[in-house]
């Protein structure tokens, strides 16, 4: 039987930006997975496509989900748009299994692979420094402080930020991270 290549001009982009990408993650600590509907001969197909085109070799594995058990199961095919094809996702799962963040992508618009390093770092940095990562974090950056939990600590923090001007409110401060963190999420060798 003839495999039928399925794939879209889109995906060809993304899966050769997350091959180049993938000591990056890898150094995160973060193991890429592919997921398709297409079937096994056809990311064979394409996958030697690729390389035969770019001498890339795709680095991590690409699940064959011809009945599209795991896609449904985390909301991937959009019954609105196909019985069938899949919307386009990211998702984050921590090492507990945890699903940390979900990206939807339309079909004509392609990942965005920074974002998704970015992302991973935000939340190993959120989970390291048991803070939380302001709008438009990236590595080097202050963490935001948990907010306080009582009236005293209200007003300890309020004398901090006076003190430090390191925030706008007891309820928004923030602190550069803990040495630790920053060795384990920041200085990470990438590339």
């Amino acid at each position: 039987m003839k495999s039928v290549y399925t794939v879209t001009p889109v995906c060809t982009t993304e899966i050769i930006a997350f091959a180049k990408a993938n000591t990056y993650f890898e150094n995160l600590n973060t193991c890429l997975i592919g997921l398709s509907v297409d079937s096994n001969p056809s990311h064979l197909a394409w996958l030697n496509d690729i390389y035969i085109k770019t001498g890339i070799v795709i680095p991590f594995p690409i699940i064959a989900d011809r009945n599209g058990t795991i896609a449904r199961k985390y909301g991937m095919i959009s019954n609105d748009i196909s019985n069938t094809e899949t919307v386009r996702n990211v998702f984050i799962i921590d090492d507990k299994g945890i699903v940390r963040t979900v990206l939807v992508y339309p079909m004509n618009v392609g990942r965005n692979i920074s974002e998704i390093i970015r992302i991973v770092q935000s939340l190993q940095m959120a989970d390291c420094s048991k803070g939380s990562t302001p709008a438009n974090w990236l590595p080097g950056n202050p963490v935001i402080v948990p907010s306080p939990q009582t009236f005293n600590a209200l007003q300890e923090r309020t004398k901090e930020i006076e003190q430090n001007n390191n925030g706008m409110s007891w309820y928004l401060s923030f602190k550069e991270p803990p040495e630790n963190c920053i060795e384990k999420v920041e200085n990470k060798k990438i590339g």
